[in-house]
């Protein structure tokens, strides 16, 4: 199938609607309950990349070593280099060892992608769970923003964007004016909003939005009494009994839960784009399947009457 491309906010990026997520490449049992090998890791990108997805996202931190970035590596290599439309973005990450997220580990932690991604630079450069630091010392003067900033003005990534979890925290950054793009994982999701009144500030703006983690860590893909967790942790029985009762209004129309799920993101409007971690080939081709499947528009009227309240959703 071909996918239509969206601009990614005033970046002058356009980016397809769908963007490969790599955080499960990098074999992470902890969080994902399963091992992934370089040759299927390498074999999922080679699918991506020959697929209509023009879109990737990494990270510095994902994985032992950069263990995903790596992996990406060893695929681009392998086809002599990126295609001219594919866009790649990625991560700076604090030392793994002391937890210095200072500015000069941020320039340190770029150099390491760019070596293990194979590339002099990358398009897109985004702050990384800014929660690990305190708002103070994420902005201080030689501070990771400020690094950003000038590994922009010096032509060496063309756009920033910070990345991370809680919603008000990315306000704030979002509130000095360095940022281009602005990514959330696992609060707008058919179970979960909390990054509403963020996106659609953010789209106001003309802020960039990419939405991570539409299944909400596996939730909304595998079923609750498969995957119990929601956003990598443990939540409210409401959450899971939300979730039952959406997989069985899906399944009376005969729609997968997880391709509700995915075209929930994918039809908002505040969205540019939507990540999606995948860690085989075949399930690159069934994320593309899951975003064509036709979803009647009673079955999005009743989804909308099971979301669950406020005091459920995650900061």
């Amino acid at each position: 199938m071909s996918l239509a491309t969206r601009p990614l906010g005033r970046t002058g990026l356009d980016v397809t609607a769908l963007c490969m997520g790599t955080s499960p490449l990098a074999s992470m049992p902890q969080l994902y309950g399963y091992d992934v090998s370089d040759e299927r890791a390498v074999a999922t990108i080679e699918a991506v990349l020959d697929s209509a997805i023009r879109f990737i996202d990494t990270s510095n931190g994902y994985g032992e070593n950069g263990e995903a970035e790596t992996r990406i590596g060893l695929a681009v290599a392998a086809r002599g280099g990126l295609d001219d439309d594919v866009i790649l973005a990625t991560k700076v990450d604090p030392d793994p060892l002391t937890g210095d997220f200072s500015g000069d580990r941020v320039r340190a932690s770029y150099e390491e992608s760019l070596q293990r991604l194979g590339v002099d630079r990358v398009p897109l450069l985004y702050l990384h769970d800014p929660e690990r630091i305190t708002f103070e010392q994420g902005t201080a003067p030689d501070g990771p923003v400020e690094a950003l900033v000038r590994l922009r003005d010096e032509g060496r990534v063309d756009h920033i964007g910070v990345a991370g979890g809680p919603v008000g925290l990315l306000e704030r950054y979002l509130d000095t004016g360095a940022f281009e793009v602005v990514l959330s994982h696992n609060r707008y999701t058919l179970l979960d909003r909390s990054a509403a009144r963020l996106f659609a500030s953010a789209r106001e703006r003309g802020i960039g939005v990419v939405n991570a983690a539409p299944y909400g860590g596996g939730m909304l893909a595998k079923g609750p009494e498969v995957q119990a967790k929601y956003g990598y942790g443990e939540r409210d029985d409401h959450v899971a009994g939300a979730a039952r009762a959406m997989a069985a209004a899906c399944g009376r129309q005969g729609v997968p839960l997880a391709a509700a799920a995915l075209q929930f993101s994918l039809r908002a409007t505040v969205i540019d784009a939507t990540v999606v971690g995948v860690s085989s080939p075949e399930r690159v081709s069934q994320t593309l399947e899951y975003a064509s499947v036709d979803i009647p528009g009673d079955l999005w009227a009743e989804l909308e009457t099971l979301v669950p309240s406020a005091e459920y959703w995650l900061d």
